[in-house]
């Protein structure tokens, strides 16, 4: 009798842990339509012009911050650590858009009114542990590196090149941004993706053979093809960067707010400006500022005017880069980044006096159907999630 008795409470408890799964997993599946069903909604007009404005700051600040490189080394300027430096130093700016709006972006992260009460429940859950301080130190100390590192490739890149091919050759962020994606976030390829790939690939390819026939004034063949490679390589850092952000979000904070993504632009880059001072400092370069300030072509004040605008442009790129990571995500903050870039070779014409040659205009066509095609295969993507969102609120509400 007591061997039947057991057997009989075994079995009990089984049906009790299976019962325990089956709500569990009913309840797993019910968040998952109700998120597909929010996502399914039509977007508030205020979203629209937010990702408008968002998108205005990347255009603007991106286009300003490069001509402004560009007119720095042109004017007289020559110290790299220098331009890397104002990249980053205005992130201070960064703290007071974070008070001003981290309010309103915690609330639209609310869990709906209309939850059923199998998810409701969810909410009497303790919340999981955030990652060790450790863990967040580890990643903000290598994400600044790479940032520094990118910086100053960057900056090197904007000095050797004219300001056409290097806004050219940054378009192949795209590709590098699908390959890390590929394998650090498991993204897949199609042929648009592929097709991408190819355009993209091509068009910094056909760049190369302007860099003998066309360079900045006092710029060598071989600083040319440096600074070729520096800009491929930078454009491939800030990829990384990307995917590297999106895996840490991911795998380490799981979840997306606004105060998590403005504490990493914050922390990253405070990492990555005290390694461009220690590079100021040991390079040598800072015993040159002032004598840089005083031959000046344009003079001392338009000397301070563009170092301080340039760090302002960078950062209205990083208020606009990052609202669009935070209310969309940041392939869409990529994209927007890539379809800034024809502007600048335009611009060049006119303030700088660039060529705009025959394989230099078609590398910027290919570059723009490389773009076209990768924004393309998101479209897709996006309707074939609304078709799935619509499937899930019809069989909700049935």
């Amino acid at each position: 009798m007591g061997e039947a008795s057991k057997e009989v409470q075994l079995r009990i408890i089984t049906q009790n842990q299976e019962h325990a799964r089956s709500s569990s997993s009913t309840s797993t599946n019910t968040q998952d339509l109700l998120n597909q069903f929010q996502n399914s909604k039509c977007r508030p007009y205020k979203w629209w012009l937010k990702v408008a404005v968002y998108s205005f700051c990347v255009l603007s600040g991106q286009t300003a911050a490069t001509l402004l490189g560009r007119q720095y080394y042109d004017k007289g300027g020559s110290s790299k650590w220098l331009a890397s430096l104002v990249q980053l130093c205005g992130f201070p700016i960064l703290i007071s858009y974070y008070f001003l709006f981290s309010s309103s972006t915690s609330s639209e992260h609310a869990r709906p009114n209309y939850a059923p009460a199998e998810v409701a429940l969810a909410d009497n859950e303790s919340p999981p542990l955030g990652p060790s301080l450790w863990t967040l130190a580890c990643f903000y100390i290598l994400l600044g590196t790479l940032v520094a590192a990118d910086c100053y490739l960057y900056s090197v890149g904007l000095q050797y090149l004219p300001v056409s091919t290097y806004s050219l050759i940054c378009a192949s962020q795209l590709a590098f941004n699908a390959m890390f994606s590929f394998f650090l976030n498991s993204q897949k390829f199609t042929p648009f993706i592929v097709n991408s790939l190819v355009l993209l690939t091509i068009s910094s390819i056909l760049l190369v053979f302007q860099t003998g026939s066309e360079k900045p004034a006092g710029v060598s063949k071989l600083k040319n093809v440096i600074g070729f490679i520096c800009t491929l390589g930078a454009a491939a850092g800030y990829a990384l960067t990307l995917s590297l952000t999106q895996l840490f979000f991911k795998k380490v904070i799981k979840k997306e707010t606004f105060k998590a993504v403005i504490d990493l632009i914050i922390f990253k880059c405070l990492v990555a400006t005290c390694i461009i001072v220690v590079g100021l400092f040991a390079s040598g370069e800072w015993e040159h500022l002032t004598a840089e300030m005083e031959r000046y072509k344009l003079g001392k004040i338009s000397y301070i005017m563009n170092l301080t605008w340039t760090a302002v442009s960078w950062k209205i790129f990083a208020i606009g880069s990052n609202g669009l990571i935070c209310d969309a995500s940041s392939l869409f903050s990529n994209s927007i980044s890539v379809v800034g870039l024809p502007i600048v070779p335009v611009l060049a014409v006119f303030f700088f006096h660039d060529k705009m040659s025959g394989v230099k205009a078609i590398a910027m066509v290919l570059a723009v159907w490389g773009f076209a095609s990768y924004v393309y295969q998101h479209y897709l993507d996006d309707s074939k999630s609304k078709r799935s969102a619509g499937h899930a609120e019809r069989w909700y509400i049935s």
